[in-house]
């Protein structure tokens, strides 16, 4: 039966969204408790309903998918300006065909073929740099190096082979994305602070394309191969402008690296914080591995490193909150849902959930043992969102990461610096607020 109430419940008056996003974190898990599994308020003009049980949301992305769209929500309006109409933008037959086009690449068995280009850019992208930093005593950014590592394999895997370095700069071209993208006021702390961003902005996206124009230039004119993801999937089947075609390409390479690189950055920073975890993990790689370096084969003997990273993922999740707007009227939790409204549900406040999770702001990793697992509810924890639109490249992020954090633990200690203060920050993906300046330590 549909509620009197013409609105879930939610505050009174509308929401300051300058305020709001100075620690958004926090306004996502007031809600709830003060107002319930459903909730609702006003931002910048907009109502906006907010989901907090996870029935809700798998009612939102899978059983009534097809009446809800990204097209129009704020997290299209922030890609757009550098995604242009790429996969995680476009919506209807543009997604659609994009969707498919993808698919094969990415399915678990066809994933398992990448596993020599994760390794092979871990050894000489990663680790010379942890070897060389473990060597001088420095402090680096392994937020960055994670970034410069992940950036690396996502083109090995599209087109075979790597485009040079551009790593360093790469990594805080993505930082300077994420901040501007993130803003809902660029004017909020003065017009000179939105100058320096607003140009900060252009010469990251310019960067950002030129490795996109780059990929798809050094590709043509190639015989295609089987491994060759770019030639086959985005440059053969490709129908419409070189512009389209380089959104594309733009949103393979930052979608296929930023989830990855998020995580294994959490995950370091977690078994920093967690000693005897950190030592399981390198019991487990050092019994598997035996100083070999790892294959696709390994990932099924190396669960407690892809429980590390999904615990990660749990507690900072990379992609912290989604949004879709009605297309069709619905109902939820006996609420009357106007066509055209605003639905959100964020991965931070439903992961730390105590409802859903024992112990929920701990370090866990064993929750994700099979039993575990599979009584959880399947959008109790959703990373890589869930539904039709659930991320292609998901088993690709997860095979790679466990690879990766294997790899790394088996010859480093990474420690973060002592005066180093590491809180999220969420922008368009959750990251550590001043990055994760670390030492390193030979094993």
């Amino acid at each position: 039966m549909l509620s009197d109430a013409a609105w879930p419940p939610g505050p009174p008056d509308p929401i300051d969204h300058i305020a709001m996003r100075r620690d958004p974190l926090s306004f996502v898990t007031s809600l709830s408790p003060e107002y319930g599994d459903i909730t609702s308020h006003v931002v910048a003009g907009e109502r906006m309903v907010m989901l907090h049980h996870p029935d809700h949301v798998g009612h939102v992305l899978r059983d009534r998918a097809a009446s809800y769209t990204k097209e129009g929500t704020v997290d299209v309006k922030m890609l757009r300006p550098l995604l242009g109409n790429g996969l995680l933008t476009s919506s209807g037959e543009a997604w659609a065909w994009q969707r498919k086009a993808y698919a094969p690449a990415f399915r678990p068995a066809r994933v398992t073929a990448y596993d020599a280009a994760v390794t092979a850019a871990t050894s000489e992208v990663l680790l010379p740099r942890f070897h060389a930093a473990a060597r001088d005593e420095q402090t680096v950014r392994v937020d960055h190096l994670l970034t410069s590592l992940t950036l690396s394999v996502l083109l090995r895997v599209v087109q075979g082979a790597d485009i040079g370095d551009v790593g360093a700069g790469f990594g805080r071209a993505v930082d300077d994305v994420n901040e501007f993208m993130s803003l809902m006021d660029p004017m909020a702390d003065g017009v000179e602070a939105a100058r320096r961003r607003w140009i900060a902005f252009q010469k990251a996206r310019a960067l950002l394309r030129m490795v996109a124009t780059s990929l798809i230039a050094t590709r043509r004119g190639r015989t295609t191969s089987e491994d060759d993801l770019l030639a086959r999937v985005l440059i053969d089947q490709h129908i419409g402008s070189d512009e389209e075609l380089r959104d594309q390409v733009l949103t393979l390479v930052m979608a296929g690296h930023e989830t990855t690189a998020k995580s294994l950055t959490w995950a370091l920073y977690l078994l920093n914080r967690h000693p005897v975890e950190r030592a399981r993990l390198e019991e487990e790689v050092d019994s598997v591995l035996e100083g070999r370096t790892p294959t696709a084969a390994d990932v099924l003997s190396l669960a407690r490193c892809q429980h590390v990273v999904e615990e990660a993922m749990r507690l900072y999740p990379p992609v912290w909150t989604m949004t879709r707007r009605a297309t069709d009227e619905d109902e939820i939790a006996g609420f009357r849902i106007p066509s055209g409204t605003f639905v959100s549900f964020s991965q931070w406040e439903i992961h730390r959930d105590p409802r859903w999770h024992d112990e929920p702001t701990d370090f866990v990793p064993d929750r994700f043992e099979d039993g575990r697992r599979s009584a959880m509810h399947p959008f109790a924890y959703f990373p890589f969102g869930g539904g039709q639109r659930i991320c292609i490249g998901q088993h690709l992020a997860l095979m790679e990461a466990t690879l990766v954090l294997a790899m790394t633990v088996q010859r480093f200690r990474v420690a973060v610096a002592t005066d180093a203060v590491i809180e999220p920050e969420a922008l368009v993906t959750l990251r550590p607020v001043n990055g994760l300046p670390c030492t390193v330590s030979e094993r």
